[in-house]
């Protein structure tokens, strides 16, 4: 029986390099009116090597974007001459500002609309995401039960642990739950591997990838309760693990 509805959130309900372009705009135009010296010093197109910079100094953060985000800012800020407690504060400050733009989000046609029926239907809703946006924060909090992250976790998906806590929080077990994502390595193959059903996100419509398959797939978010109700009439027919 399907108890549980678990969303990745990034390209999966909404478009994520429209978000993360504007954020950065947002970002570069708050630090030319606060940290001149970074500007002076930095294009906002180095914001990416600053990143291949963070991870190169810190390869234990990479799970984590938050993390990234702070990491490429101070290392920016100290280059640019601002002394380390001021690199520090103003790469706090910085993100703030990022992080606000970052939850400004355009919800895929029926995104919201697919989200309310489930929870109609009965299901408890989950967010399991490698990104560091928050439901609450982009609209759509009232539509999920919980929400963990890459940040929080430790781990970025298709690391198991992500699966696992949300199993083990919950009290289900895998064949109870359904994960949705647009990522055939991070999302569909993450889950089977720890006995989730799955469904691929194909809005592009491309080949997928991998030898191993999902077990449904849409190329529209309408599609999903119906792909939910199809895997919920066969899930009893699903050795328990």
């Amino acid at each position: 029986m399907i108890k549980c509805i678990t969303f990745d959130l990034d390209d999966t309900l909404w478009a994520v390099n429209p978000v993360i372009i504007a954020a950065n705009k947002t970002l570069y135009q708050w630090l030319s009116e606060n940290a001149e010296l970074f500007v002076k010093c930095y294009k906002l197109r180095d914001f990416e090597v600053l990143k291949q910079q963070a991870l190169q100094q810190s390869p234990d953060i990479g799970h984590s974007v938050t993390l990234i985000r702070l990491k490429q800012l101070e290392i920016g800020l100290l280059k640019a001459g601002y002394p380390q407690e001021q690199a520090v504060a103003l790469s706090q400050q910085a993100f703030e500002v990022f992080i606000e733009a970052r939850n400004q989000v355009e919800l895929f046609e029926h995104a919201r609309g697919v989200l309310e029926k489930l929870r109609q239907s009965g299901y408890l809703i989950g967010a399991l995401s490698n990104g560091n946006a928050d439901v609450n924060r982009v609209g759509l909090g009232d539509l999920f039960d919980f929400s963990l992250n890459a940040d929080g976790v430790g781990k970025e998906k298709p690391h198991p642990l992500m699966f696992e806590q949300m199993l083990h929080s919950n009290q289900l077990r895998p064949e109870q739950v359904i994960h949705i994502g647009d990522n055939p390595h991070h999302d569909i193959l993450g889950a089977k591997h720890v006995g989730l059903w799955t469904i691929w996100v194909n809005l592009t419509e491309a080949v997928w990838p991998e030898a191993e398959t999902a077990d449904r797939d849409v190329t529209c978010l309408s599609n999903i309760p119906d792909m939910v109700a199809e895997i919920a009439s066969i899930s009893g027919h699903r050795a328990t693990l």
